[in-house]
């Protein structure tokens, strides 16, 4: 059942953020963009994490009578740490140009962008 929850999650974050990318308002392209990144997160650590029957225990606490948990890949968890904080900046910054965007061309439709000389 959980699983059938993350893949609906999943599958919904990349409905919503391909949703946005497609539409004509550049703020609506950098939000899709930034929930696309989210969706492809998600689900990596949806497949990082524990599954049935997986027992790894913690290696430095293994074998001193501890009774350690089992415990999800750290690396996964780790990577997407990782591309969380460099999704927020590569979003602030792609906000900044859409700022500096509308300063120019004074509309944000990308539609317009493109026939203006």
């Amino acid at each position: 059942m959980t699983a059938f929850v993350l893949a609906l999650v999943v599958g919904a974050l990349f409905a919503l953020g391909t949703f946005l990318l497609l539409r004509r308002d550049l703020i609506r392209v950098v939000w899709g963009l930034a929930i696309v990144g989210q969706a492809a997160n998600v689900y990596l650590l949806a497949m990082g994490g524990l599954t049935e029957g997986d027992f790894e225990t913690v290696p430095i606490l293994a074998g001193h009578g501890v009774d350690v948990p089992a415990t999800a890949d750290p690396l996964v968890q780790a990577l997407v740490l990782t591309a969380i904080v460099i999704s927020f900046g590569m979003t602030a910054f792609a906000l900044v140009l859409s700022y500096r965007v509308y300063e120019e061309h004074d509309t944000l439709d990308v539609s317009e962008l493109g026939d203006r000389e």
